[in-house]
């Protein structure tokens, strides 16, 4: 046992959710031990009770109690601890593939291009995520590289990874600063009009729990502030568009809600779209959302700045509606948008 630790939520772990966060700093915590702890009030945040979902805050204080010296014994494990631990675990063709997803690699950052289906951290009934696939791209370091941000499970494309913790705190303090930029490609039900702008809406969570999504904040309601750019890039008549999207602010489901509010929801977005978001075959009912590029000032020295190609499901659409993947598409402003 050990004693009574006050502990401060550092830049790279700022948005992390708690059990996350003591997974991470104390691995030989068991989940049921945790939620114990939590329960009675032994861990806290600023003085504050919590759950295991609680996402901290840059700047707070986490309260950590003695904690057991030793692991579980392994015969007392839960089935959902040996589900979990199982799923963890990769071949050598899954440790191939997923480094064969690396777009960029040098001592300081990975970037790779998340597949379509693959959820970034764990959560109610997930237990293969890309969080806990981290040590296969290792490669020659100490420790395995740490995530920064998110994308949606059945988003694809560009995820930027830390390989030391003093990399991590650059680079999550220019995406909270709204440094980096964002390039997404999408494909949406409809021809925009204007085929340009600035989506300037508040979005605020709304549902039961595990059927939550975003929703237009009304006026007297307290949502986040939520700004997007988006340009049409290309259209098939008047029914499909080609939409370049570039997120200003970093809300939960943002492009997706932003896109269904001012009505054309993003091909395949079921849970924003319903029925009408499914044009039907050839194309498939996966989202069509891919986060194409992103580019940020390096940890270390210059810039970054990587590209995703399309995945499959998306490449094929692109074919079938004769839309030319190579195409340019370069980054706009506010201040562009509005000339």
């Amino acid at each position: 046992m050990t004693g009574v630790v006050q502990r401060d939520v550092i830049a790279a772990d700022d948005g992390l959710r708690l059990d996350r966060w003591f997974r991470q700093h104390y691995p030989a915590l068991g989940f049921g031990q945790l939620q114990k702890m939590l329960r009675t009030g032994q861990v806290r945040v600023d003085g504050a009770r919590v759950k295991t979902s609680t996402r901290l805050v840059q700047g707070q204080t986490v309260r950590v109690p003695p904690l057991p010296t030793t692991k579980l014994d392994p015969a007392r494990k839960s089935d959902r601890q040996r589900r979990e631990e199982k799923s963890h675990t990769l071949n050598r063709a899954e440790i191939s593939e997923l480094r064969d997803r690396v777009l960029l690699r040098d001592d300081h950052v990975i970037a790779i291009d998340k597949p379509a289906g693959l959820a970034v951290q764990g959560g109610a009934g997930t237990t293969r995520h890309l969080d806990a696939m981290l040590h296969a791209l290792r490669f020659e370091a100490d420790e395995p590289p740490r995530l920064v941000h998110r994308l949606d499970r059945d988003t694809s494309g560009v995820m930027l990874l830390a390989r030391s913790r003093k990399a991590a705190a650059v680079l999550a303090k220019s995406l909270q600063q709204r440094e980096a930029e964002k390039l997404y490609w999408a494909l949406v039900i409809g021809t925009p009009r204007p085929s340009d702008g600035i989506i300037d809406a508040a979005l605020i969570k709304k549902g039961t729990s595990g059927r939550e999504k975003m929703h237009v904040a009304e006026v007297d309601e307290n949502g986040q502030r939520a700004q997007t750019i988006y340009d049409t890039v290309d259209f098939a008549g008047g029914r499909l568009a080609w939409l370049a999207f570039q997120p200003v602010t970093g809300r939960t489901h943002q492009i997706r809600a932003h896109a269904a509010a001012f009505g054309h929801v993003i091909v395949g977005d079921g849970k924003y779209g319903g029925a009408d978001a499914h044009p039907g075959p050839p194309i498939a009912r996966q989202l069509h959302l891919h986060a194409r590029r992103l580019r940020l000032r390096h940890p270390v020295r210059g810039m970054i700045d990587v590209e995703a190609p399309l995945p499959e499901h998306m490449a094929e659409t692109w074919g079938f509606l004769s839309f030319d993947p190579t195409r340019e598409v370069e980054f706009l402003s506010r201040e562009d948008k509005r000339r």
